[in-house]
């Protein structure tokens, strides 16, 4: 790519934030502009109520582990997911011990995580992941429990009217957390704003961009309080607007992006109005997500702590919008459908027929079926109690691929030119808790001789103590890291 540090970032939600922070890290003199359509930070994906929240680390999200048809559990994924979230810990971390991000309320609270199952099939599944995950030292906490008066003691709420004969398990993990991604982004955009030669440009809609034949990029920002509408020239773009990526990458036209298409999904909770009953729950529990269902619809009964206010969700319950954010417009997936793509979205959707009609009768369901699906986790569960809510919007990857013509990926997946001046980030969950991870990857893709100097590896190490090792091979420097972690974050075990 071109040597300059000119560097553009669209969307302000947590990518940019954290690729804006590293840079201005390695790179004091980078010039960096960052663009957001809203007229606030961090209020699409990264905002906690369009975003779980669950602080992704593969103690309770049972599809990260999948059983394969010889009846292995793969714990391949979580373990690369669990490590990810322990190095965005770590520059959280850092961020805080040397005080350049401050929020109102902690933006990380200590949470169990659990998971939850019932029937005999699913507990044999849950007892051959406890036994794969534990030998690993990010795992070896994790507890297991058939019990029911141990489990009623982990979980009250959830125990409460159920019938002591029927068959659970539930592993849980102590150092599970929350995490408010919206206050972390804040954050971090709001300590690189004190840093010279970083602009932030609030309610700027990118119209579009072209490279010139110099290697820069041409990009045409509208102001949309004012109308008014710029050009501006950068060295390099990174394309980090969640749901709105797909169709920026579009406008760039580079041959890299041929083929790329989007599959919108929406998602709603239920939300507890009881505060007697939200106190009774202290837990993120996590069950089996029904088959054919997006990551995005795992089951999940939710402590949240936001902004300081504990609360009280149940779902998700998947729909559908042709809006690829929840802020965006319904015009969004048909305007995304060109020549290019056309055939990997048919491919993608005949190969996913099950998915078609999960979230066809997800949309359909009465609030009576909503409901019942609740009390699975929370017998004693009353619909006065609860409140639908809709949250965030996700757009899932459909790529194309040689032998089916298209498939969905879930996921995220980084797109870059050939010369690396542009880099989009396509894709959803766990993407925020893995932020730190998929933004070292980006530097590694566009920056290979710079990140391989004595003063990047350096800075990283300060950054990120554990970087360039293994925290799934090096169990001492898991426990060395976490102590770390929990003491400067103040999370307790």
């Amino acid at each position: 790519m071109t040597k300059g540090k000119d560097f553009t970032l669209i969307g302000a939600g947590i990518m940019s934030a954290t690729l804006g922070v590293l840079l201005k890290e390695l790179m004091p003199d980078a010039q960096i502009r960052i663009y957001e359509r809203l007229d606030r930070v961090g209020a699409e994906s990264s905002d906690a109520w369009n975003n779980a929240g669950t602080g992704h680390s593969a103690f309770c999200e049972l599809n990260y582990t999948p059983e394969r048809k010889s009846g292995v559990v793969d714990i391949s994924k979580a373990l690369k997911i669990s490590q990810a979230f322990e190095e965005s810990k770590q520059l959280w971390a850092y961020l805080k011990e040397k005080g350049k991000v401050r929020t109102g309320s902690p933006f990380i609270n200590d949470i169990d995580h659990m998971s939850f199952v019932w029937g005999k099939k699913n507990i044999e599944f849950l007892q051959k992941r406890h036994t794969a995950l534990s030998i690993y030292g990010m795992f070896e906490d994790m507890q297991y429990s058939e019990d029911f008066n141990e489990i009623s003691e982990w979980l009250p709420l959830m125990m409460d009217g159920r019938n002591r004969g029927e068959e659970i398990a539930v592993t849980r993990m102590a150092i599970g957390t929350d995490v408010n991604f919206g206050a972390i982004t804040r954050g971090m955009i709001e300590y690189l704003q004190t840093c010279d030669g970083v602009e932030v440009h609030l309610g700027h809609h990118v119209e579009d961009m072209k490279q010139e034949k110099d290697g820069r990029w041409r990009i045409e920002v509208e102001d949309l309080e004012t109308k008014e509408e710029k050009e501006i020239y950068t060295d390099f773009v990174f394309i980090g607007a969640g749901g709105g990526a797909l169709p920026l990458l579009e406008k760039s036209d580079i041959p890299e992006g041929r083929g790329y298409g989007g599959f919108p999904v929406s998602g709603q909770f239920l939300y507890c109005k009881n505060p007697e009953v939200v106190t009774r729950h202290e837990a993120k529990v996590y069950g089996k997500a029904a088959k054919g269902s997006p990551p995005m619809s795992v089951p999940h009964l939710d402590t949240r702590m936001l902004d300081g206010e504990r609360s009280l969700l149940f779902g998700p319950y998947a729909g559908f919008s042709t809006k690829f954010l929840k802020n965006g417009s319904f015009l969004d997936l048909p305007l995304s459908i060109e020549v290019h793509n056309v055939w990997p979205m048919l491919s993608a959707g005949i190969h996913n027929i099950g998915l078609t009609k999960y979230l066809i009768k997800q949309v359909f369901q009465s609030p009576e079926e909503r409901f019942s699906f609740l009390q699975k986790f929370y017998p004693e569960a009353k619909m006065e109690d609860w409140e639908l809510i809709t949250a965030g919007q996700r757009v899932q990857i459909i790529k194309k691929d040689k032998e089916d013509g298209g498939v969905l990926k879930f996921g995220t997946e980084i797109v870059s030119s050939e010369d690396k001046s542009l880099v989009a980030l396509l894709g959803a969950s766990p993407g925020a808790s893995t932020a730190v991870t998929i933004m070292l990857d980006l530097l590694k893709t566009c920056f290979p001789d710079n990140i391989k100097s004595g003063d990047w590896q350096t800075t990283l190490t300060n950054l990120i103590p554990s970087y360039g090792q293994s925290l799934i091979a090096d169990p001492e420097l898991c426990k060395r890291t976490r102590d770390y972690t929990t003491k400067v974050l103040k999370l307790q075990e």
